[in-house]
């Protein structure tokens, strides 16, 4: 999200306050300025996995989004590199055909070249640096894999805020936690059913619960969000009788929770001109967007029971 969109609600409640305050009407023309691209990236890498870096560029605040102009989009033949302070591995960039008139690039290891000073792995405790040159220009993020605390248990039940078009069969899936005594712990959960995708879904810091332990937390499915269609969040946030589920319950550091949890809010804004404007808090420097996110990782699979 870029700067013009300060803009676009800054003028939305400039010109909101002069028709309250004159209680006159006034034609009032607001001219928005384009910026130039800039690079986005989505770069991650777990422990005990590969590093995968997306590349796109920025798009217009009003363009048209679709397939087309989202493959358009991706950076390709930019450097890819990340280190761990003592390795160094360049990515090779690898374009994926999904089947559906839609191509997308990841920059991930060369598995061509495949060997032990090729290979790089997420590590707890490591902190990895990616590096990204494009254009004659640099972007640099820093990330940490923290050690994951994991929950104590699992169960289902009926959800906490069934609504009337809940199923009756939906089931919520609930967790005991620990919080560590120590500050700055920072969790992002995703959820897989039936081996589906793991999808992302919320994230929390232990800045109220720090060292303490909370006997229930409802946990809620991640889901794939499609523009333009209609979708039932009363069935898609819970779980059903047979399935079979997996948590991933990840320990971040500050800078990916933040940039998480100020794209939350930033996408909850939109469209209302009395929120206050923000963009995400990207960890990349240099004028780069996005996020390079350490995820230190716990999974537990189990299934829901029949009543």
């Amino acid at each position: 999200m870029r700067k013009h969109k300060h803009f676009i609600f800054f003028s939305l409640q400039i010109a909101l306050s002069s028709f309250l305050l004159t209680s006159c009407e006034k034609e009032v023309h607001i001219d928005l300025k384009s910026s130039p691209p800039q690079v986005v990236v989505q770069g991650s890498i777990e422990s005990g996995n590969i590093p995968f870096v997306v590349l796109n560029s920025s798009m217009s605040f009003f363009s048209k989004i679709d397939l087309g102009t989202l493959e358009k989009s991706f950076i390709h033949n930019a450097v890819v590199t990340v280190s761990d302070g003592s390795k160094t591995v360049t990515l090779k960039e690898y374009t994926v055909d999904t089947g559906v008139s839609f191509k997308y690039s990841v920059y991930t290891i060369d598995t061509t070249n495949f060997s032990l000073n090729n290979l790089i792995l997420g590590e707890i405790g490591k902190t990895y640096t990616l590096s990204v040159t494009y254009e004659g220009k640099t972007y640099t993020g820093v990330t940490k894999i923290p050690d994951p605390q994991g929950v104590d248990s699992l169960w289902f039940a009926e959800p906490l805020f069934a609504g009337n078009t809940t199923p009756d069969s939906a089931r919520q899936l609930f967790a005991s936690y620990s919080d560590p005594d120590s500050t700055g712990d920072y969790v992002r959960y995703f959820t897989s059913r039936n081996n589906d995708p793991f999808y992302p879904s919320e994230n929390f810091s232990d800045e109220i619960i720090n060292g303490k332990k909370l006997n229930q937390i409802g946990l809620v499915a991640g889901y794939q969000e499609t523009s333009g269609t209609s979708i039932s969040r009363d069935s898609l946030l819970y779980f059903f009788p047979g399935e079979t589920v997996t948590l991933k319950w990840c320990a971040i550091d500050q800078g990916v929770y933040q940039f998480y949890n100020s794209l939350e809010f930033a996408k909850s804004a939109v469209g209302n001109p009395f929120a206050t404007p923000i963009n995400p808090i990207t960890n990349m420097k240099n004028g780069a967007l996005g996020v390079w996110a350490g995820y230190g990782v716990y999974e537990k699979t189990l299934t829901v029971p029949h009543k």
